[in-house]
């Protein structure tokens, strides 16, 4: 019975002395609810989203014990959900996935149907997870600046937090399509790494971040691709070209953010909240498309591939700031195949 069938997890419990611990373990199948999609996990990646749950950020997991996992691609293997059947390849990002329903980090998930993407052609399951919600939320970004109309010849792209996850990917996708990238970043020794995505110059995240009680600077950007929050999203708008945008989808600098009405009655500026958590599934179809033909940048994109066994390891880079470009996890199922 598929019910009975072990598999692996990565399970973050809380200790006697009330610390969170993470270790691998085996659970069955019929130990997860089922919510109409069961797959089989064949990667996932890992987020900064995860690192919070497996320490016990309430904001992102508020019961224990625990699955991360805020992505997933694989197989399904049972579905009543009649859009799903077994043997389909599929994604599945955003939602309650790794929050609070089991995630990624175990070798299977059950999901509604409302959760699941089919896997684009062009796309593999692999490459899927090289995007992973930090990807597909660079592309969100990518294309609220595209959907608002800014074009290459209209001047460079600001993008905060170059290095890490969604940084990443959004430089080296606005740099595919033309536009020329400036990308910020507090590690001056990744320099090398950002031009070779595609960004045209770096600045370091002191010079962006100086604090400044001007209500506008000169006009510099003609969009700002912010991953960052604090400092960096507030000089990031007041530095922008007339009806410029920006997109906001990170708090890693702050979650508070220093502004004024003068940007936007005065530059007619647009701010853009960036959520792939409950993006639409309308929009969430067409940005994966996107990823899978003419946004394709998993050639290029920094990756480490690493077993379950290696999970905290790299929790651990990402918790210390340390983590450099994208995470994938191969379930060991992936070397038996």
């Amino acid at each position: 019975m598929m019910k009975d069938k072990v598999f692996q997890a990565y399970e973050v419990k809380i200790t006697d002395n009330g610390e969170f611990k993470g270790s691998i373990i085996d659970k069955h199948v019929g130990d997860l609810s089922d919510r109409g999609v069961l797959i089989r996990v064949a990667y996932s990646s890992l987020n900064y989203k995860d690192a919070l749950s497996s320490i016990g950020s309430k904001g992102v997991t508020k019961t224990y014990p625990h699955t991360p996992g805020i992505d997933a691609s694989g197989v399904v293997v049972h579905s009543i959900d009649e859009r799903f059947h077994k043997g389909d390849e599929v994604i599945v990002t955003g939602y309650d996935l790794g929050m609070n329903t089991p995630g990624g980090f175990g070798e299977y998930i059950s999901v509604p149907g409302d959760w699941v993407v089919p896997l684009p052609k062009g796309l593999s399951l692999r490459e899927a997870m090289v995007y992973g919600t930090a990807g597909f939320t660079a592309a969100l970004s990518v294309h609220k600046v595209v959907s608002h109309g800014i074009k290459p010849e209209d001047g460079e792209i600001l993008v905060t937090g170059g290095t890490g996850g969604v940084g990443s990917v959004a430089v080296t996708i606005l740099s595919r399509l033309g536009y020329r990238v400036i990308a910020s970043t507090g590690k001056e020794n990744q320099k090398a790494l950002l031009l070779e995505l595609g960004a045209k110059d770096i600045i370091l995240r002191n010079q962006l971040q100086a604090k400044t009680n001007r209500p506008m600077l000169k006009s510099i950007w003609a969009g700002v691709v912010d991953t960052v929050g604090g400092q960096s999203l507030s000089n990031g708008i007041k530095g922008l070209m007339y009806r410029g945008c920006a997109t906001c989808c990170g708090n890693v600098g702050g979650h508070v953010f220093d502004a004024s009405v003068y940007p936007f009655i005065l530059r007619g500026v647009t701010l853009y909240g960036i959520d792939s958590v409950m993006c639409p599934m309308d929009e969430r179809l067409l940005v994966w498309q996107h990823l899978a033909t003419d946004w394709n940048v998993t050639d290029v994109i920094e990756t480490n591939d690493i077993l379950l066994k290696d999970v905290q390891k790299y929790i651990d880079l990402i918790l210390e700031g340390n983590h450099i470009g994208r995470t994938i996890i191969r379930h060991r199922h992936t070397l038996l195949d």
